[in-house]
Order: C-alpha cells, then sequence, then structure tokens
C-alpha cells in the first residue's frame, strides 16, 4: 500500500478543506476509539472529518498495557460477552496488523491463598478458549511448580503451585492508532491534530456544524455536518456538557499507571500476570531493552491534561513486583520510565474502581450529538461499527447505499506481506541483513518492523539520502522525516512518546537524539531558537517526570 501525504507542511490546506466540505460524519478525539470510526465510517462510503485537540493517542491511547488481551479478570466478574467480542477481536487484529499485534505467551501463576485456585484457573482458561476461538498452539496449558519455574526460576518458589500458560497478543496503542488513522485516508478521511472543537452550531435544533480552533495559530474554522460522533475519551462529558445534553450515566475516571525498568533489572522469559496482595490482579510484559509492568486502578478527579505516575504509584508497583519475584528486589531508582493514563468507564454507584465494567456505552443527545465512552483497546473495532451502524441505519432509511462494515478485512498501513514472508520475524531478519552492513544491530530492524511494518524500507530510503556520520542520529532523522511527512508529526513530542515510543521503551536513546533531532525541526519546520528552546525544555520536563521518582521530588 502506498504511502500518502499526510502532513502538517500541508495544515492550511488541510484546514481550507476542512472549512469548505459539507461531511456526512465529524468524529471528535483521534484515540483508537476515533481512529477505529474513521475508518469504519470511510470504508462504508461516509465522507469523514476527523479532530483531535492535541496530538493523536495523547490521552488514553498510549497509555494503556498495551495488550491485546482477551480480558481474562473479566471472567470472574462473568462478564462472558465481553470476554467473547474481545477475546476473538485478538485474531482479527493481529491479522490486520502482524507488525504491530505480536503474540505473547502469558505466565499465570498459582500461589497459596492466590486470585485462582488449580481448578478455577484450568477452568477459566478453558472457557477463556473457547469463548475466544483459540486454537492449535495457543491453546492453554495448566503447568506443575516444577514446569513453572523451569519457565519462569524469578517466580516465588515457596508459595507456588504451578500455573497456567496461555496466549495474548502485545502492541504499541499509539502506534496502532496513527495506523488506523492513516488507513483511513485512503478511503478519503481528512483528519488533523491539535485542532480543539470549541462548540456547535444547530440548524432546525439538531447539529449542522462544528466550531474548531488551530491549536497552533489559534485561529477558528467551522467543519459542515451531517451527524457528530464524540470519541474523546476522558473529555466525553465535557462535551456532552457544551452541547447541553450531560444527562444521566456520566463517566467515571480511573488512573492506571506502568513502570518501565532495565530488562536486566527484571528479566522475565515471557509476561506474567500475576497476584498483587491487595486483591488486585497485574501485568509484567518484557519488551526489547526494557520489562515494564502494571497497572494500578484508582479513582482520578484531578488534570485530566497532566496524568503523571507519583511516589505513591510506584511504591505500590514495585512492592507487587518483589512480593511475586522475591529474587528480584527492585528499588526506585531502577525506574527508567513510566506512563500514567486515564480509563473512561462508565459509573456505577456502589462500585470500586477495579470493579467497574469495561463496556463501552453509547450516548445520543436530542440534538444529534452520539458519545462512546468506555470499552478496552481490543475491542476497538467492534465499538466502532456499533457506534457507526447507529448512522448508516438512518442514511439507508434516507436512501443512501452504504458498504456493511469490512474493518475485518481492510490491512493496516505496514502490513507485513504473509505471502512472501510466513512470519514477522523472517521479516524481521531480511531487514537486519539490510541494516548490518552499517552496525545496526537485530534489535534495531526489530524496533524499525515493530514501529512501521513494511513501511521501514521508505524509511531506509530515506536514510540511504541522508549523511550523518553517527547512524543511529541518521536513522532517527530518517524516521522523523517520515513522521513529518506521512504521520503528522508536529513536535518532538510526538515524535519521542507517541510515534515511536522511545520516551517509554529507550529513553536513553531520547537524551542522546535530542539535539540533533531539534536541528531537523528547525531546519523542516523554519522555527525561531526560541521555539526550539521551548520544545527543549518540554522535552527536558518529560525526561523528568517520567523517569525520576526520587523521595526529595515527593
Amino acid at each position: 500500500m502506498k504511502n500518502t501525504k499526510f502532513s502538517n507542511l500541508d495544515r492550511p490546506e488541510t484546514i481550507g478543506q476542512l472549512s469548505k466540505e459539507i461531511y456526512d460524519l465529524v468524529v471528535i478525539g483521534g484515540g483508537i476509539t476515533g481512529a477505529g470510526i474513521a475508518l469504519d465510517a470511510a470504508s462504508r462510503g461516509l465522507k469523514v472529518a476527523l479532530v483531535e485537540k492535541n496530538d493523536f493517542a495523547s490521552g488514553t491511547s498510549s497509555k494503556s498495557t498495551k495488550l491485546i488481551h482477551g480480558g481474562l479478570r473479566y471472567l470472574k466478574q462473568f462478564d462472558f460477552w465481553l470476554v467473547k467480542e474481545v477475546g476473538s477481536e485478538r485474531a482479527i487484529v493481529h491479522k490486520l496488523a502482524p507488525h504491530l499485534v505480536l503474540p505473547e505467551k502469558m505466565l499465570l501463576p498459582l500461589i497459596e491463598n492466590g486470585t485462582y485456585g488449580k481448578w478455577l484457573a484450568s477452568i477459566g482458561l478453558k472457557v477463556y478458549d473457547i469463548l475466544a476461538q483459540v486454537k492449535g498452539d495457543d491453546k492453554r496449558k495448566m503447568l506443575e511448580k516444577k514446569e513453572a519455574l523451569k519457565l519462569e526460576p524469578l517466580l516465588p518458589k515457596k508459595i507456588l503451585k504451578g500455573a497456567g500458560y496461555y496466549a495474548e497478543y502485545r502492541t504499541d496503542d499509539a502506534r496502532l492508532t496513527i495506523e488506523n488513522i492513516k488507513t483511513s485516508l485512503n478511503f478519503g478521511a481528512t483528519a488533523l491534530n491539535y485542532a480543539v472543537v470549541k462548540d456547535f452550531e444547530y440548524t432546525n435544533n439538531r447539529i449542522s456544524a462544528v466550531n474548531v480552533e488551530d491549536a497552533l495559530s489559534g485561529n477558528g474554522f467551522t467543519i459542515k455536518t451531517k451527524y457528530v460522533i464524540s470519541a474523546a475519551g476522558p473529555w466525553v462529558d465535557e462535551l456532552r456538557s457544551t452541547n447541553n445534553s450531560k444527562k444521566g450515566k456520566r463517566l467515571h475516571l480511573t488512573k492506571g499507571v506502568h513502570l518501565v525498568f532495565p530488562f536486566e533489572k527484571l528479566p522475565i522469559k515471557q509476561s506474567v500476570y500475576f497476584d498483587v496482595p491487595d486483591g488486585r490482579m497485574m501485568f509484567a510484559v518484557p519488551r526489547g531493552k526494557i520489562t515494564y509492568v502494571g497497572t494500578s486502578d484508582t479513582n482520578y478527579n484531578d488534570d485530566k491534561d497532566n496524568v503523571r505516575a507519583d511516589l505513591t504509584d510506584a511504591v505500590y508497583l514495585i512492592s507487587a513486583v518483589n512480593n511475586m519475584f522475591p529474587k528480584i528486589n527492585l528499588e526506585l531508582e531502577d525506574i527508567v520510565s513510566s506512563w500514567a493514563g486515564l480509563r473512561p468507564l462508565i459509573h456505577e454507584e456502589g462500585k470500586s474502581a477495579s470493579e467497574l465494567s469495561r463496556k463501552d456505552e453509547i450516548f445520543t443527545s436530542e440534538t444529534g450529538l452520539i458519545s462512546i465512552a468506555g470499552g478496552k483497546l481490543t475491542g476497538y473495532r467492534k465499538m466502532a461499527e456499533r457506534v457507526v451502524n447507529r448512522i448508516t441505519k438512518q442514511m439507508t432509511e434516507e436512501g443512501a447505499i452504504l458498504k456493511d462494515c469490512h474493518t475485518d478485512e481492510i490491512p493496516l498501513c505496514g502490513n507485513v506481506d504473509f505471502k512472501k514472508f510466513k512470519h514477522v520475524t523472517k521479516y524481521i531478519s531480511s531487514l537486519y541483513e539490510r541494516m548490518k552492513p552499517d552496525g545496526f544491530s537485530k534489535y534495531d530492524a526489530w524496533f524499525l518492523v515493530t514501529n512501521y511494518g513494511k513501511q521501514s524500507e521508505t524509511i531506509l530510503e530515506i536514510y540511504a539520502d541522508l549523511t550523518d556520520h553517527d547512524q543511529y542520529v541518521r536513522l532517527a532523522k530518517a524516521e522523523l522525516r517520515f513522521g513529518i511527512d506521512y504521520e503528522m508529526v508536529q513536535n518532538p513530542m510526538d515524535f519521542f512518546i507517541r510515534r515511536t515510543g522511545r520516551l517509554y521503551f529507550d529513553i536513553e536513546s531520547v537524551r542522546h537524539l535530542l539535539d540533533p533531532i531539534l536541528q531537523e525541526f528547525k531546519e523542516i519546520f523554519k522555527v525561531d531558537d526560541a521555539q526550539l528552546l521551548a520544545w527543549k525544555e518540554i522535552m527536558h520536563s518529560e525526561l523528568d517526570e517520567h523517569s525520576n521518582f526520587s523521595l526529595e521530588k515527593a
């Protein structure tokens, strides 16, 4: 699939188009739900515009546990429908983006007085396999204590009774979001980041336009539209208030925190889903150079635009890890990075944060604002299908000829050609052979492919035209140019945090690359030294906020 130009260098033209056209649908929110809606609607034949107030995936959709998983814990709540849906979706999303959604074996330790006893785990995982239609080697296995310790020697020998062994998928949520948006462009959608919805216009008491402010220039513009879907995540209720339709159910925000450690500090051999002393469950996931752990689940009522992991979160997570892996003894200074995000759940009286349902809900106002909230990363495609169905049903009744949802058959940008490469690892190996003469490691090829898939070849073409002596600076500049031309990168935060994940997964590389990348921004965007200095200060602040958990800071 050819790369479609998608650049803020063309921002005036994009805003001009948004101001001039009449759209079938405006999607508010550039997270995974909004991205999925844009692709679903555009691929059915609707004329779609998507606007996001910050960068794409800058809210919840870059701060999840980054797993496309079936929600084993929802079996405990007897939420079989949710388990069946998200379990089935895993295989579909893997097929659509095999470079981004990677199989990940998961170990479920069974411990004395733990959440799952041997019988419950065995039955639960069996039901999980059936509901999620798991096949072949991915089917669950129950392990004796000795087998479990052989697979993961770091488990607590004294209290370990055995383990369940089953399959999940790991992803990069922000990359999955941007690839959905980019794929929607191939069906005629228009998308813009840093575009803030300020108000709505009405005709005959129905929304007929959306008033938007360009966050970069401060200028306003209006998008005319027949329908509006708000997929604004934690900000859904604010838009409902703007529309004077915040009635009935409301959001309940909870904070989830993840900590990142060097792999050698927590060298687990595969992902582990383990008990926490307070009765919750937590993940530890190895990924390249690091292992990350999470998540916490606490009520949140503070600034939604500045969600951070604090010392209390860090102590809680470290204590949980040290309890399950007694040989490790992690300390605060071992943290190299972190992230914290909000879950926009639906409020239910009397329920704690961890008890709230992860099901999505759709609200429709009398003036036509359709809002969707709740749900899980794994179920984004089905959430999009349900909410778009509401619009297409009405449009079809009015005479429009539209396709049914077929996003389960639309490969996302970067999809690796399985006819040529039977497995993503083969494609990584082939790319490594091309990169090895320049001194790159297998990790570098893995990093490119698991971020960009087949688009890695475009990046290597750009790399070949650059002349920097340091090959890592040269490759990062090639990534940046690709991001600016095809992924709407506007500033260093977009690049280091959401397009490449370096702030989370390779924070040292950010420190090494920051100055040369800033110079590249200066050259491409023609910004002055004051803007460059401001960006540099923001990035230094981000580095500190994500990695510094010293007691002095508290």
